[in-house]
């Protein structure tokens, strides 16, 4: 027992010259897990029933409050709730069936373009929530460049509450609009597991992939769509790696065709509705073509009188760009 202890005594877990994370600021993958360790029942799962703040960014307060008093108006009282309305369903439109759109992925996918690219360009908003103040909303725009060297760069901007929907970063990170709130280079990363491992595009891995993405053991369709969304915020799927997802999609159990929708930034897609149970709908939308993920909406089901919210009123959205 006393040579065991003093090998342990004497181990350095993280030795100067070992090539791991050096010292610094989280990225955005890292925060996120973080925040599921702090408020999550389970890694991996969000919790609908007490909705918590879903911020890309984890900014410091200071500045996040600023950024709310110049972006909301006000700095008393419940600040303007900016609320998006939600996406809605084109009348009489054709809802096409998931099965179907993994077929057309397929053959889109057949000369393998675009191709898979590190990192990625999302557009957000969401409502943030607690027991003690009234909602706020922050819309936010992320762009993420992966360089050769395995270093990579962030900028996240604050879109205005009213703005159109249009891109407001370009894909190199300059600023066409909106409130910079973070702009950021970080040190080379690497590894073997999701998400800093390449994607597979043979569905059965991706499904593998996916559930060691978000730590799950079924891979239920909800946290399918969770996988999802943390995939998509890392990395800008190719064509055969969206024709992979779609055709997992497709087999996902509970996720009804809805019909055409036209999305915030003004793409037609296929609308695939999940009811969650749980107080939430989540809406997926698709370009049918491609399979390509184009967005993911999230709106409440039932009122939360404590919250402020009714049913219909959105929680959250995202939608990726290439």
């Amino acid at each position: 027992m006393a040579d065991e202890l003093d090998l342990l005594h004497t181990a350095d877990p993280v030795p100067a010259d070992g090539p791991h994370f050096g010292d610094g600021p989280l990225d955005h993958t890292a925060e996120r897990h973080l925040n599921r360790l702090l408020h999550d029942h389970r890694p991996g799962r969000r919790t609908w029933a007490r909705p918590r703040l879903l911020w890309g960014l984890a900014a410091a307060a200071v500045v996040t409050a600023t950024t709310l008093t110049v972006l909301l108006g006000g700095s008393s009282g419940a600040p303007a709730v900016a609320a998006p309305r939600p996406l809605t369903v084109r009348a009489h439109s054709t809802a096409v069936p998931l099965a179907q759109v993994a077929e057309l992925a397929a053959v889109a996918a057949t000369d393998g373009s675009p191709a898979l690219r590190r990192g990625t360009h999302v557009q957000s908003w969401s409502l943030a929530m607690s027991d003690d103040r009234p909602p706020v909303t922050l819309p936010e725009e992320r762009v993420v460049r992966w360089r050769a060297d395995d270093t990579h760069t962030e900028v996240v901007v604050a879109t205005d509450p009213d703005h159109a929907g249009r891109p407001v970063l370009t894909d190199t990170g300059r600023v066409e609009d909106g409130h910079v709130l973070s702009r950021q280079t970080f040190p080379p990363m690497w590894g073997d597991a999701p998400p800093l491992s390449t994607p597979p595009h043979d569905p059965a891995k991706l499904r593998a992939y996916l559930t060691d993405l978000i730590h799950s053991d079924t891979l239920t369709t909800p946290e399918l769509l969770d996988a999802t969304v943390e995939l998509l915020d890392n990395w800008t799927l190719g064509a055969r790696e969206s024709a992979a997802l779609a055709d997992l999609l497709a087999e996902a159990k509970g996720l009804r065709p809805a019909g055409q929708v036209t999305d915030r930034l003004g793409r037609t897609g296929q609308a695939y509705v999940l009811d969650a149970g749980t107080g939430g709908r989540r809406m997926l939308i698709l370009d049918p073509a491609t399979g390509a993920v184009l967005g993911l909406e999230t709106t409440f089901t039932r009122d939360e009188p404590e919250y402020g919210v009714r049913a219909g009123d959105v929680m959250e959205y995202r939608a990726w760009l290439r």
